[in-house]
């Protein structure tokens, strides 16, 4: 089976929200990404891969295509190998439990992407995301996980209904907030991160129990603020000091 007209106006067409929500799919692209996705939970719909690519343990779903037909599908400048189209899973249950991240508006694809590594990489199951934080299955969040997507449990939902009812103690980044370093933090917790221009959102603001900040230690301090990603590494550092 080749390429159809089809599948070129339908993996496009999952490069926009609405029709990842109308079909239930999503794309991803690339070598690592694809053998991630294949050994995690997900469905497949259908894998396109040119004759290069090792499709070793996929028995059905693949299509092989000409390099130049994944030009016309890839959303990459320089299209590797494979893409993937793949099921959007159910939303699981928020379980209340242990170092809990939550973001409040998150626009920029790479830092959520990033933030959902970060997770992954601090042992982080469950990331909370307000209705208004970009979409997890855009394509350029789910290329820049790098496969990290598969072992986070995400959930969008209402942010300040959640804050309210959690049993966590709740922090917040915040640039007003108590120093980091000079804080006493639980190993179990919700920490809440605003969005890359405003920060919290007045609504969570207000309902928020503490708040933290990163020092800046230069000597002229004239620094804006940190990456939402960067400033997520650096806490979620200090949060799991404490494990040791």
């Amino acid at each position: 089976m080749s390429l159809s007209k089809n599948h070129i106006k339908l993996v496009n067409s999952l490069r926009q929200k609405k029709y990842r929500q109308q079909h239930g799919l999503f794309v991803a692209e690339g070598v690592k990404v694809i053998h991630e996705l294949l050994a995690s939970e997900l469905e497949v719909e259908t894998i396109f891969a040119i004759d290069d690519f090792d499709a070793s343990g996929i028995t059905e779903s693949i299509i092989r295509i000409a390099p130049a037909e994944l030009k016309k599908i890839s959303g990459l400048k320089t299209p590797n190998q494979v893409l993937g189209v793949f099921k959007i899973p159910k939303q699981k249950p928020i379980t209340d439990k242990g170092l809990v991240v939550a973001l409040d508006t998150i626009n920029d694809p790479g830092n959520l992407g990033t933030i959902i590594r970060l997770c992954d990489w601090f042992g982080i199951t469950e990331l909370i995301c307000s209705k208004d934080t970009v979409d997890v299955y855009n394509q350029k969040v789910i290329q820049s996980t790098m496969g990290s997507v598969t072992r986070v449990s995400i959930v969008y939902t209402n942010l300040t209904e959640v804050i309210q009812k959690t049993q966590l103690p709740v922090y917040a980044a915040d640039m007003d907030g108590d120093n980091i370093y000079e804080t006493k933090i639980p190993t179990e917790a919700m920490l809440v991160m605003g969005n890359e221009a405003n920060g919290i959102s007045k609504e969570i603001e207000a309902i928020i129990q503490h708040k933290l900040t990163i020092p800046r230690f230069g000597t002229i301090q004239k620094t804006e603020s940190l990456n939402v990603a960067t400033a997520t590494a650096i806490l979620l550092s200090e949060f799991r000091r404490g494990l040791k």
